[in-house]
């Protein structure tokens, strides 16, 4: 079964993400490709439903934000478009209250990380209210930072409502924040699908991409076999500071059945299960080389089987 491409429409209220919404969904209809939306509002009610078609697989959630309070809700619906509508792409809206890296952490589930390829973060900007915003709250200036230092494609909107001088000025300064991401100028969230499509990385790139690009990614490892919980902790004390959340399941070969694993921050948690749940592990992390972690997580099984041969 193949893959679904998964984007996250990041940015603050009123940038634009609903209009760039409706333009990806127009292009997809026109590409042939299926495409779902999975759509977060921190009310009671939805506002932005009406920009998807009803021949679209819509799914709300509603009354708080996928980053904290609902992310489990994230989860199960994420996982009801997979199974029932097994779309092409879907393309997930985040409030304008969200960060970005929390939402990423609650979109890639173990338990379907297999199924699904997320391509990346799109940020829309508006434009006037960046360079208005030392008169919002200290809090919203460094939300507005953290969704732009997170993108992997920045659109600098309503760039028709500035001069030459004050677009230039932005575009340097969201630039020079994250150099990383490929950054256009737009009006009305109009984006060549080329530069969405070629998101994410391929695998033969990998190693280079990761010496040049500080972007969050994520590596998901398939266990086909238990290990030792010994081992497995030795590993966790060797892996880099800059491997910010580990989520899934491991077996240990001392259980019948799996642990759910957390770990945040270097603080690692075991919770036991007692039924076999998908021995995936996702990690989320910047500046990683991805094939050197999975190269010590294969040593592991590798560890395990050579002592039950024996």
């Amino acid at each position: 079964m193949n893959k679904s491409e998964v984007y996250l429409l990041s940015g603050f209220l009123g940038s634009g993400k609903t209009t760039l919404l409706k333009n990806l969904l127009q292009q997809e209809r026109l590409d042939g490709r299926r495409a779902a939306v999975l759509m977060n509002e921190l009310g009671s009610v939805s506002i932005d439903s009406d920009a998807v078609n009803e021949d679209v697989p819509l799914k709300e959630l509603l009354d708080g934000c996928i980053c904290c309070t609902i992310s489990d809700k994230l989860e199960a619906q994420l996982q009801s478009l997979l199974i029932e509508n097994n779309p092409d792409v879907i393309y997930i809206e985040a409030t304008g209250a969200a960060h970005p890296v929390e939402v990423l952490d609650a979109i890639v589930s173990p338990l379907f990380a297999d199924r699904i390829d997320f391509k990346g973060i799109i940020t829309t900007v508006d434009s006037k209210r960046w360079l208005e915003r030392k008169k919002l709250s200290p809090q919203i200036q460094l939300l507005l930072v953290e969704q732009v230092k997170h993108a992997n494609l920045l659109l600098i909107n309503k760039t028709d409502t500035l001069n030459e001088e004050q677009q230039a000025n932005v575009s340097m300064e969201i630039s020079l924040l994250n150099p990383h991401a490929f950054t256009i100028l737009t009006s009305f969230a109009k984006v060549p699908t080329n530069h969405v499509r070629k998101m994410g990385y391929k695998k033969d790139l990998l190693q280079h991409r990761v010496k040049v690009d500080l972007q969050l990614r994520t590596f998901v490892y398939h266990f086909k076999h238990h290990i030792r919980q010994e081992d497995f902790e030795n590993f966790l004390r060797e892996i880099p500071e800059t491997i910010y959340r580990i989520k899934g399941y491991v077996r240990f070969s001392e259980n019948s059945y799996p642990y759910l694993f957390q770990y945040s921050y270097g603080m690692p948690l075991y919770m036991k299960e007692y039924m076999n749940m998908p021995l995936n592990l996702v990690f989320i992390g910047e500046n990683i080389d991805w094939t050197v972690l999975n190269d010590m997580l294969s040593d592991l099984e590798e560890k395990q089987s050579r002592k039950i041969d024996k």
